[in-house]
């Protein structure tokens, strides 16, 4: 990452990640309280944030337990007169939407921004959810940028919009967005010394029930009056000029697929490049469509913009034909590219495109068949392994392989339904498998299992736990206790000692949560024992009531970077050819990305550069042929 542009006190042109943009952008408008829940693809603003943390010192920073509490912290902040900023993906406002929709109607002091972040294609979310319908529902103000420079230019904008309309502004993104790269002209960086306020001083009334929420609702439809004329005004919102009686209208990354499509086919029709998705400047948009015969909406996901397009054309162009989804030039599905939007651009205007497509799609795919398939797979080391390992072994052992129903979760671990484990049953959001679990143990005469990771535990999963102990469920709950929110870049969590840029925090007690919470079972095991652990794994699943298997060993990315830094050698295992059968167990059974079949004999290698030195393949091993070995200089 850029860290030392983002530090830079001196304008000039930079080369950044969109999503290090926003954090300098955030820096410049005087952000003073951040606070985070880690999810790709805006990870890399919570990281951005966390290795400057300490080179500034003029800014509070916080890893919070979820969405939901990153936003109230920073809403908190706000009504104390501090500036604040999070972000989340798209699927993190579902779990933080409860306080935002009522922040909406009490509105904010300071400026105050959030940052959402959908994933079309579902590169790293369990669903394509489109994240632009909560502006509208909620009546906040939301905005969208293209490029890396409008991430920083309209992360600064966005404060001046909340602190002049005491309101919370939303700033959506989509992956392509997050993590596009590109030249940036930094803007002077004042920073200014973090002062605590008095209450007094910056006080005001933050409650909404009844009555009041009915007086508020009136307040926030004029606020919302004041935002639309501000949006009517704002250069986010532009014209491109072009030719003729067909016209475009698009957001996001998709204005950018615009122009180099039109780029392609060397035409330059009249472009409405959107930056405000709500309040929508509409009388912006009557304008420009207005004279049209033809418009189309170049949008990804739902039409959100096709949708109000629609009916503002039933006012003031009836005969408008709108190319969209509807008409059914678009799909509601995955992510556009230039192809795509070069298509129907050409479909349209009546012109031949650039590149046969099809044809190109087609010899990759036939060249895409003699490649091997290559499934995700743990990391070496990975302490996931061998506990998934240890849980095949136990229920074969038990004979309940298909006696039993696993409800995974959201992290990591949610590849155990990938070869050779092939569990998951079900695996919807955060924490939701204790909920799921809670109803399944009613309904059947199986075994039910869960499993959460410990980042996701105090991030969702505590009152589906509360509700399962109450209610005397007997469900066997795994803990993955890896220290570290994994999935996301190692950032911490209130399992890790640690919190933003490495600060000490306290780490939670997780056996004594569950002893306070009444687990009727807790069991304690180390998944690089891995053959010690079938045993307890077994007792668990077979006794009676609600039982615990913490599974407690530190992420291997992670343990391994601690290591370096203690000035630790990091130690490979290495295989003993003279003992090795040939039995393939590490292989077949583990699937661990350092071992590798030596062609000349057909026995197991293990590469000195990928391996963690865990020795979860000795435990596998029926013959132990694994073992340590000094690292080669």
């Amino acid at each position: 990452m850029t860290l030392e542009d983002v530090k830079r006190t001196d304008s000039g042109p930079a080369l950044m990640l969109a999503n290090e943009a926003v954090v300098r952008g955030a820096l410049e408008a005087g952000v003073k309280v951040v606070a985070f829940y880690p999810g790709s693809p805006t990870s890399e603003i919570l990281d951005s944030f966390g290795e400057v943390l300490e080179h500034f010192g003029d800014f509070k920073m916080q890893i919070s337990a979820n969405e939901k509490v990153a936003l109230e912290t920073v809403a908190g902040a706000s009504m104390a007169g501090q500036r604040s900023f999070t972000s989340m993906k798209s699927v993190g406002m579902n779990v933080a939407s409860d306080s935002m929709f009522s922040i909406g109607y009490t509105g904010l002091n300071a400026g105050c921004v959030c940052l959402i972040a959908d994933d079309p294609y579902a590169h790293s979310s369990q669903s394509e959810q489109d994240g632009r319908y909560f502006g509208e529902a909620a009546y906040v103000p939301m905005i969208e940028p293209a490029t890396a420079q409008e991430a920083l230019d309209m992360t600064k904008w966005a404060f001046e919009v909340s602190e002049k309309h005491k309101t919370l502004v939303i700033m959506r993104t989509t992956t392509r967005v997050n993590h596009q790269r590109g030249m940036v002209n930094l803007g002077t960086l004042n920073r200014t010394p973090f002062k605590r306020n008095k209450w007094a001083d910056v006080k005001g009334q933050y409650f909404t029930v009844g009555s009041v929420a009915r007086a508020l609702k009136a307040k926030l439809l004029k606020k919302n009056e004041a935002i639309k004329r501000d949006f009517e005004k704002t250069h986010f919102n532009k014209v491109v000029p072009g030719g003729g009686n067909v016209g475009i209208l698009t957001a996001g990354v998709c204005f950018l697929h615009v122009m180099e499509a039109m780029q392609n086919l060397d035409i330059a029709l009249p472009v409405f490049k959107l930056g405000t998705l709500f309040p929508l400047p509409e009388k912006k948009l009557a304008d420009f469509i207005r004279s049209l015969s033809t418009l189309i909406v170049v949008e990804e996901l739902s039409p959100y913009l096709e949708t109000r397009i629609a009916a503002l054309a039933q006012r003031v162009n009836p005969k408008l034909n709108i190319v969209g989804k509807r008409s059914g030039f678009f799909s509601e599905m995955l992510e556009y590219n230039v192809p795509i939007v070069e298509k129907v651009l050409a479909e349209v205007v009546d012109k031949k495109i650039s590149i046969d497509y099809d044809a190109v799609l087609k010899k990759a795919q036939k060249l895409k068949e003699i490649l091997p398939e290559r499934p995700p797979i743990f990391c070496p080391g990975c302490p996931h392994r061998g506990t998934l390992w240890a849980f095949r072994q136990a229920l074969q052992q038990l004979r309940i392989r298909d006696k039993i129903v696993f409800n995974n979760d959201i992290g990591c671990y949610s590849m155990a339904f990938l070869p050779p484990n092939e569990f998951s049953d079900s695996m919807l959001a955060m924490g939701a498998s204790l909920g799921i679990s809670a109803g399944m143990e009613m309904s059947l005469e199986d075994k039910v299992i869960a499993m959460v990771g410990d980042s996701t535990l105090y991030h969702a999963a505590l009152p589906g736990i509360v509700n399962l102990i109450h209610h005397n469920s007997n469900v066997t709950l795994f803990v993955l206790d890896n220290s570290v929110t994994a999935m996301t870049g190692q950032q911490f969590n209130p399992n890790s000692p640690f919190d933003a840029g490495g600060t000490p925090a306290r780490k939670i007690n997780m056996e004594k949560l569950f002893e306070g919470l009444g687990a009727d079972k807790i069991v304690i095991i180390d998944p690089y024992e891995t053959r010690d652990c079938i045993g307890p794994i077994k007792d668990a699943i077979e006794s009676d009531g609600f039982s615990v298997i913490i599974s407690r060993r530190e992420c291997a990315l992670y343990g391994d970077r601690e290591k370096k830094k203690r000035g630790e050698k990091i130690i490979p295992g290495e295989n003993v050819k003279e003992t090795c059968r040939v039995i393939y167990a590490c292989v077949k059974e583990f699937y661990c990305p350092a071992i590798v079949i030596d062609e000349s004999d057909a026995k197991m290698v293990i590469q000195q550069d990928l391996c963690d030195g865990c020795l979860e393949c000795r435990e596998v091993c029926p013959v132990d042929a694994p073992r340590h070995m000094e690292v080669k200089k």
